[in-house]
């Protein structure tokens, strides 16, 4: 395969995917560190840099007359840039400050009189049960699906979970324990026949997996630009299905209102449209910064980025069974993402070690979490596996091979 050498920029011969490496001149951090930890904060790119600056430009030159002028505007070309990397036009798109913002102000539009069951799976992230967890004191029944090998939940589990009590499903798009895809479309089906609707946290998916929340038939997906789209924090999106549309959030705030700049404090006048779920005013220096990590997604394509994505992680997992690691993820690539868990029963010391050799991983329980993207080569891959190999030798710890034999 073709790789780029990290000190002097030049490429080798091999690589399918070599176009996709000029642009790692974008992220300086790719430049000067080996940086495997997208699945964690997407790398800054030049252009994000270049949209904050944008936006403080403004800032200082025009006061507050920018949000007539240009900032209101910025908020719908991020709403249309949303829409089209997850197949749903701009107004079915609200922005939202975070996915545990977005989930409160869902579930409080949602009834929950006849049906009391909520249903998630013990491999979703954390916020996902905390904010329904929060909904027990309103007398919702919570049920997490646990995974029979901390990798997926089979859809018959569903099948069976779901019943006449079940409201509501949530869960992922791509699971951060394991990086396996679930497949959406079959799970919508299956809530739909019983009677149940489907919200999906797709934070680990968005940007890397093909996505088409319309051919899905999911209710709610929500997601966001800290990780694989390159934006930072502080900006969210949620999808709400046309059929969603006349649904009234219990949490409100003025961005959610049709005549927001009459400043009627006396009624509530949705906008006729998913943003009605927005609330407060956003942070403009956020949604320029997902601007410029959505216009490298757009410009190469989900699809290519998925193909390269499956390259890198393919190759990934076989240098670290080759090693005798054991890999926690899907065994059929197609199923799998650029998330590749290596079981270790102290992860954080390796990947603190790792840090002082300037290679960028993270960890989560029992597994060091290793997270290429388009950005990446195969290189890294070899420099991230042998570090890790020098790192276990040298601190006597055993290895586990991929059947998990010491």
């Amino acid at each position: 395969m073709q790789t780029r050498d990290t000190s002097t920029g030049k490429v080798t011969s091999g690589d399918a995917h070599a176009d996709l490496l000029a642009y790692r001149n974008d992220f300086p951090i790719v430049m000067n560190k080996t940086f495997l930890n997208t699945c964690s904060l997407g790398a800054l790119g030049t252009r994000t840099i270049a949209n904050v600056h944008e936006y403080l430009s403004l800032w200082a030159e025009m006061g507050a007359s920018a949000w007539y002028k240009t900032w209101l505007g910025k908020c719908a070309e991020l709403r249309g840039a949303y829409g089209r990397v997850v197949g749903a036009p701009e107004e079915r798109i609200a922005l939202g400050p975070s996915i545990s913002a977005n989930l409160s102000g869902l579930m409080s539009a949602l009834d929950f009189s006849k049906r009391k069951k909520i249903i998630a799976t013990d491999l979703d992230f954390s916020t996902v049960g905390h904010s329904l967890l929060a909904k027990q004191r309103e007398g919702i029944k919570v049920e997490f699906l646990r995974s029979p090998d901390k990798v997926s939940v089979p859809l018959d589990m569903f099948e069976a979970a779901i019943d006449e009590d079940t409201a509501l499903v949530v869960t992922s798009h791509v699971y951060f324990t394991s990086g396996a895809i679930q497949d959406i479309k079959a799970l919508a089906e299956i809530a739909h026949r019983k009677g149940a609707l489907l919200l999906v946290d797709a934070y680990h998916g968005t940007g890397h997996v093909p996505t088409d929340v319309i051919d899905w038939d999911c209710d709610f997906y929500t997601s966001g630009s800290l990780k694989w789209l390159m934006g930072g924090s502080g900006i969210t999106f949620l999808y709400v299905h046309e059929r969603w549309r006349a649904l009234e959030p219990a949490i409100a705030g003025w961005f959610g209102m049709s005549n927001m700049f009459s400043f009627d404090i006396g009624a509530l006048q949705w906008r006729d449209s998913a943003a009605r779920f927005e609330t407060g005013t956003p942070s403009m220096s956020a949604v320029y910064a997902a601007l410029g990590g959505l216009s490298y997604i757009e410009e190469i394509g989900v699809q290519k980025i998925r193909e390269r994505d499956s390259a890198l992680t393919d190759d990934l997992v076989r240098r670290a069974q080759e090693a005798g690691y054991k890999v926690r993820g899907n065994p059929n690539p197609t199923e799998r993402t650029a998330i590749v868990m290596l079981e270790f029963d102290e992860p954080g010391a390796i990947v603190a070690e790792l840090g002082k050799r300037d290679i960028i991983v993270d960890y989560r329980p029992g597994t060091v979490r290793i997270s290429p993207y388009f950005y990446n080569t195969i290189e890294e891959n070899r420099m991230v596996i042998e570090a890790i190999t020098d790192i276990v030798g040298s601190q006597g710890r055993p290895r586990t091979t991929d059947d998990g034999r010491r």
